[in-house]
């Protein structure tokens, strides 16, 4: 069965509905907390059931008391089977990696096995921005494969081609954990335009959806579309968020995190304003931002993720390193990966900076966003 998250703890036996105020969350989003309205239906996105944490008053040290409450229950939602959301999946991945996985897979329409063969692929690979050391172990590998097997057909060689790059990747393969912390507390960091409010959106629909408890920081205070971004998320999925414009990020993360602990949340999810590794300031003020998380909850942040956009190829790994030295990284959502011939830069990463893959994306809809499985990227990319 497939299963978007990973628990760590059990479920408790009654799980109270979540709470909504009379007000929707307004378009300029005051230092306070609010409630959504209605959310979406996903009709069974996910494959396991959490517990909520119990609802407490709002300690007013941490935020202005939120408006009265009206109970909210949402309808059960219906669960179709997990091989059939998961066959459906295969094939908008398969659709999304066209643009990377057709360049490589015409290396394999000729009719012997030789040196061009070896040449034309390590030009496609590289070209998928795979990266030099990665290309020259999946060509290494590859040729072992082949003469271990006594392979002739090129055809056959693509098939050994993909269970390489399968266990090259197998080490990003990873579940997000949710449960072992109360709250668990997810810092979410990259660029600006790589698509990180976008992801951490659709990570609230699948969590909020999975009857989970989510409190939403909106820590990009130095960008007023992002807050109303992830305002519109928030209302979507009925979920809370601490915002404040124009405020410092570091001292909304701290309220966001102190509500959390306070409210027993299941999940806080911290929104950073969006920063290049070259901006030296502007990355010392999230490391600022992670201090400060930990001094509301000494064991937070639990998750340290970074969003990366496919389309940037080798300057994505670079993103990583500069980040991981920064922020110490737990995981990564890659997204855009439709859009891009350069998907191969999956490969770069489990080749020079093996952090865990939690999601990737392939467009733009909630369910463009899935967990990473190694196996079925290297299949789809070489379909």
């Amino acid at each position: 069965m497939f299963s978007f998250f990973k628990k760590k703890v059990p479920t408790t036996d009654a799980t109270p509905a979540s709470t909504q105020t009379d007000a929707a969350v307004p378009t300029t989003l005051p230092p306070v907390t609010e409630a959504a309205a209605a959310p979406a239906s996903v009709g069974g996105w996910l494959r396991n059931t959490f517990g909520m944490g119990d609802k407490e008053a709002q300690p007013t040290a941490v935020a202005k008391p939120a408006p009265a409450t009206d109970t909210f229950a949402p309808e059960p939602q219906a669960k179709p089977e997990a091989a059939a959301d998961r066959g459906s999946w295969m094939d908008r991945l398969k659709r999304g990696l066209r643009k990377t996985g057709s360049s490589i897979a015409t290396v394999f329409t000729g009719t012997q096995i030789d040196d061009a063969l070896y040449e034309e692929l390590e030009d496609a690979l590289l070209m998928a921005d795979t990266g030099v050391k990665a290309t020259l172990h999946l060509l290494e590998d590859l040729k072992r494969r082949v003469k271990e097997t006594k392979t002739t057909e090129p055809a056959a060689v693509k098939a050994l081609l993909a269970e390489a790059l399968a266990d090259l990747l197998q080490p990003l393969e990873k579940p997000l954990v949710i449960g072992e912390h109360t709250p668990t507390v997810i810092m979410v960091a990259g660029v600006n335009g790589a698509g990180k409010t976008t992801s951490i959106g659709k990570l609230t629909k699948h969590l909020a959806d999975s009857d989970q408890s989510v409190l939403l920081a909106a820590a990009d205070t130095f960008r007023a579309a992002a807050r109303e971004q992830l305002g519109v998320w928030a209302t979507r999925n009925t979920v809370e968020i601490i915002s404040q414009a124009g405020g410092d990020p570091a001292a909304v993360s701290f309220d966001a995190v102190s509500a959390g602990k306070a409210r027993k949340k299941d999940v806080v999810l911290v929104d950073t304003a969006g920063r290049l590794p070259t901006q030296l300031h502007l990355m010392e003020e999230l490391k600022k931002v992670k201090r400060v998380i930990a001094k509301a909850d000494g064991s937070a942040p639990h998750e340290v993720l970074l969003v990366i956009d496919g389309n940037t190829g080798q300057n994505a790994l670079n993103q990583v390193k500069a980040f991981d030295e920064a922020l110490g990284l737990t995981g990564l959502i890659v997204t855009k990966l439709d859009g891009t011939a350069k998907g191969g830069v999956l490969a770069a990463i489990a080749q020079e900076r093996p952090i865990p893959v939690y999601f990737i994306g392939v467009g733009e809809k909630v369910e463009d966003l899935e967990t990473f499985n190694a196996k079925e990227f290297a299949q789809a990319l070489l379909a």
